[in-house]
């Protein structure tokens, strides 16, 4: 993974900030980030819009932790659900899929949280839109550390259209245009695979020796 991609530790917070990030993350993730103002988040945690601003400085940069928070708790989701599947294998990849369907139905029944935020933000400067945009980046690396340490060939490629079909069954569960779509995502993601790890065909010729017929013809 390029360091670039990495996330940055989530701060120790005060009580009142945790109280303050826990309500923040439930109202930005039900009703957006946009439709939900300062004094709202300050009566849900119980505290005054000046210790909003006092622990996090700005709307934004709240915003910008809420969804640090949200992608803290999906990395340690993932690494635990892939715990169990053997490092180097296709299988791992696959489980990346099942994971993900796990967190959606446990945690996302308004799709991804960064693909709202990302829609709310026109600017992709803006430190929200980065935020979001290095989660799914960070992401796509993670499907090619794991076609790297399956050997797979043409990693790098792979890994982009591994995210394509992710990517597809995040949008999905969200709008709900069809019922299952990690498992359809996986069934394409399995096909893509075994066509990646299966061996190249022999080239034209091979066998036969420079100077005569192979032996047995």
């Amino acid at each position: 993974m390029t360091a670039t991609n990495q996330p940055e530790a989530v701060p120790h917070y005060t009580p009142g900030a945790e109280r303050l990030l826990a309500a923040a993350s439930e109202l930005f993730y039900r009703d957006g980030i946009h439709a939900v103002g300062v004094d709202t988040i300050a009566a849900a945690a119980g505290v005054t819009k000046k210790t909003l601003y006092d622990q996090f400085g700005s709307k934004e940069s709240l915003a910008v932790a809420y969804l640090r928070g949200r992608d803290a708790r999906w990395r340690d989701f993932l690494e635990r659900g892939l715990g169990p599947v053997p490092h180097g294998s296709v299988e791992r990849i696959l489980a990346v899929f099942d994971v993900s369907a796990r967190w959606a139905l446990e945690n996302s029944a308004k799709g991804c949280s960064a693909i709202n935020a990302r829609a709310e933000v026109g600017d992709p400067a803006h430190p929200v839109a980065a935020e979001a945009t290095r989660q799914k980046k960070w992401m796509r690396d993670v499907f090619e550390q794991h076609c790297r340490d399956a050997t797979l060939a043409d990693p790098e490629r792979l890994a982009t259209t591994l995210m394509l079909l992710y990517e597809g069954a995040l949008v999905t569960t969200g709008m709900g245009t069809f019922a299952d779509p990690f498992t359809a995502g996986r069934d394409a993601a399995a096909v893509l695979l075994a066509a990646s790890a299966r061996p190249s065909p022999p080239l034209a010729g091979a066998g036969r020796c420079e100077n005569g017929p192979a032996r047995g013809e």
